[in-house]
């Protein structure tokens, strides 16, 4: 089974640990970010999406012209745009990048984030909505007679586009959630479901919450699974720790007196599923399973990917291996010195992690199996 690593296309050196130098948009950090993805073995990153935030597509389209290989995961919050109009911005963005645009779908968990940018319906209304705009876009990538359209949030008629993407049939669609109405409408349209991380008890309920979606809709086949984290990573498991301590340090100095991070997310009482879950798994205790340390996601009041994965190299890509012999494809991580970990990461794990997974696909290959435990075993022991 492949394995693909997701980064992040960050538009400025800022971080929940440390303010950003410069403006919200600089164009030169954002090209060398996404460029050290490309030279240190990630597969894409994520152009993320914000009410005040630069457009994520301006952003996605810049490192698209200059940069050949690095493939785009492009945020999208179905309030902002018609999903007509939305359709025909993905594909001149498939055509620009040459065919490595996927498109990640955002529902959006706070409703005061919504309502900047005129969104008022509530949560449940959101999910039926981005359904149906999801259902739209896909049709318009691969429509070539026009289409009329009448659903609850949407109606048209006659529409057809002109502009379609590289990708056949179409680019691949991202979602993600962890609500019963997320899992519904994640389970129906998406190739790819996306999930933060917890412990792998937690993570493997949560995939088969995702199969059993795909199979209540009707579908034959089942979302691919993306797990993200928060790597802290260090020569020695002792500087790690002390990294990682240093790190929740530097969030609550910035988070003194209650101050939220950013305009997205309060520090107490989220209004999401997702963010709970975290909130509720770090009261429950600070270390789990092989690396997993939940003060970060404490500290942000689980603000979107926050939970870590803490210690050496080695011992970051064997937790990273247990998920994904649980079955999760794409491991999506993200570091607090965006630039600098972004190279440690991809200099130091994600080599280990493609070679054992080339081992356990070779074994398979011959049908030979192990237990994940012996393969842990063989590595520490």
């Amino acid at each position: 089974m492949p394995v693909e690593f997701l980064g992040i296309g960050g538009t400025h050196d800022g971080s929940e640990t440390h303010a950003r130098s410069g403006g919200v948009f600089d164009k030169e950090y954002t090209l060398r970010l996404a460029r050290a993805h490309e030279d240190f073995g990630w597969d894409r990153v994520l152009f993320a999406y914000g009410s005040g935030s630069p457009d994520p597509a301006q952003a996605a389209a810049y490192v698209a012209t200059k940069l050949d290989k690095l493939q785009i995961l492009l945020a999208h919050r179905p309030n902002v745009s018609y999903p007509t109009f939305a359709a025909k911005t993905f594909a001149s963005l498939d055509q620009i990048s040459d065919g490595r645009l996927t498109v990640h779908f955002i529902t959006g968990g706070n409703d005061h984030e919504q309502q900047r940018e005129g969104d008022f319906l509530t949560k449940d209304e959101r999910y039926a909505r981005t359904r149906e705009a999801i259902q739209i876009i896909k049709k318009a990538w691969t429509s070539d007679e026009p289409f009329d359209f009448e659903g609850e949030h949407y109606r048209f008629n006659d529409y057809v586009s002109d502009i379609k993407p590289v990708q056949k049939p179409r680019p691949g669609v991202s979602f993600g959630g962890s609500s019963p109405a997320a899992y519904a409408a994640g389970g129906a349209e998406a190739d790819i479901y996306c999930l933060w991380g917890e412990p792998l008890a937690q993570t493997a309920e949560q995939i088969e919450s995702v199969k059993a979606a795909a199979l209540a809709a009707g579908r034959t086949d089942v979302p691919r699974i993306q797990v993200a984290f928060r790597p802290i990573i260090a020569p020695t498991e002792e500087l790690a720790w002390e990294k990682a301590y240093a790190t929740v340090g530097a969030i609550k100095d910035r988070t003194k007196g209650g101050q939220p991070l950013t305009r997205r997310h309060k520090l107490t009482e989220p209004e999401n599923t997702g963010s709970q879950r975290l909130l509720a798994l770090a009261a429950q205790g600070e270390r789990f399973d092989r690396a997993l340390w939940t003060p970060t996601a404490a500290a942000t009041g689980g603000a979107g990917n926050s939970n870590a994965l803490v210690g050496t190299p080695e011992t970051v890509a064997q937790a990273l291996l247990d998920y994904y012999d649980l079955g999760v494809e794409i491991l999506s991580a993200r570091g607090y010195d965006m630039l600098g970990d972004t190279i440690d990461f991809g200099r130091y794990v994600i080599p280990i992690v493609r070679e054992e997974v080339a081992k356990r696909d070779a074994a398979r290959a011959s049908g030979v199996t192990r237990a994940p435990a012996e393969d842990a075993l063989a590595v520490d022991g």
